[in-house]
């Protein structure tokens, strides 16, 4: 270098990324932390896009330093029906959460929920940076579910569905992929494919045209599929099945709708 000086270089990090990889959720989650003021850098409150070194800097949440990095676990969970899909239940809740069904010593949060009537995959990770990508409306991957509803769907039901519903609070809902993949009786098992997750959105959408729910299932989550797992039973993703929910959704599937 020019002169023979040393250069110090600092790896600045927006807030909310560092405090994702450290374990405290999702992006989405860890703004809210600082929003709420519960973390500092160097004694002082925190501001929503303050960027900071984790090797350098001293960074507080709750008034506690930030944890050692842990090593970065991925855990696919078939989530039982009647389980909260929280790491925590509010107090006196004595509900079971899905951290009663995974025994591993890592602070470990639920990518995305599924609502306490639904059952099926759901990703479990200390990994924020992956918990966004997967989450985050403008990365669209994909959700697939089976849904038992108590009618046979008719051609319209379908078709409103698949084009978009709007919702009670007047948003409308993005095209999916849905069709009849059984018959049961009156009623049907639906195949849901979506690119969103407002919270109990497929409820939603049925309750609006007219189709009880009488199961929901989701079956995949990206590229990962439930697969064999039974209900209340777990896994660790493999190296190969990690990297492929990190790549980018797939642009021949991004606006594709069943027909």
């Amino acid at each position: 270098m020019a002169g023979g000086g040393i250069m110090l270089f600092t790896m600045q990090e927006r807030l909310q990324k560092i405090l994702a990889r450290a374990g405290f959720g999702s992006r989405r989650s860890c703004e809210e932390l600082i929003l709420a003021g519960r973390v500092r850098v160097n004694g002082q409150v925190a501001e929503l896009g303050q960027k900071a070194d984790p090797l350098i800097d001293h960074i507080t949440v709750d008034g506690r330093p930030l944890p050692r990095s842990e090593p970065l676990v991925y855990i696919a969970l078939n989530k039982p029906r009647f389980v909260l899909s929280t790491v925590d239940a509010e107090r006196g809740d004595r509900r079971r959460t899905v951290r009663d069904l995974v025994d591993v010593p890592e602070r470990i949060y639920p990518v995305g929920r599924l609502d306490f009537e639904s059952e099926g995959l759901l990703l479990l990770t200390n990994d924020g940076d992956l918990a966004n990508r997967l989450i985050h409306p403008r990365y669209e991957h994909e959700k697939e579910y089976r849904v038992l509803v108590a009618r046979r769907p008719d051609q319209d039901q379908l078709e409103a569905w698949r084009h978009g519903v709007v919702l009670p609070d007047g948003t409308r809902t993005l095209p999916a992929e849905v069709a009849v993949s059984q018959t049961l009786g009156k009623g049907a098992w639906l195949r849901v494919v979506m690119r969103e997750g407002k919270k109990r959105q497929i409820r939603e959408i049925c309750a609006l045209l007219g189709l009880p729910v009488v199961r929901l299932v989701r079956v995949r989550i990206g590229s990962l599929h439930l697969g064999t797992l039974k209900p209340g039973a777990w896994r660790f993703l493999t190296p190969q099945e990690v990297e492929a929910l990190k790549r980018p959704a797939s642009p021949s599937r991004k606006h594709q709708t069943s027909r």
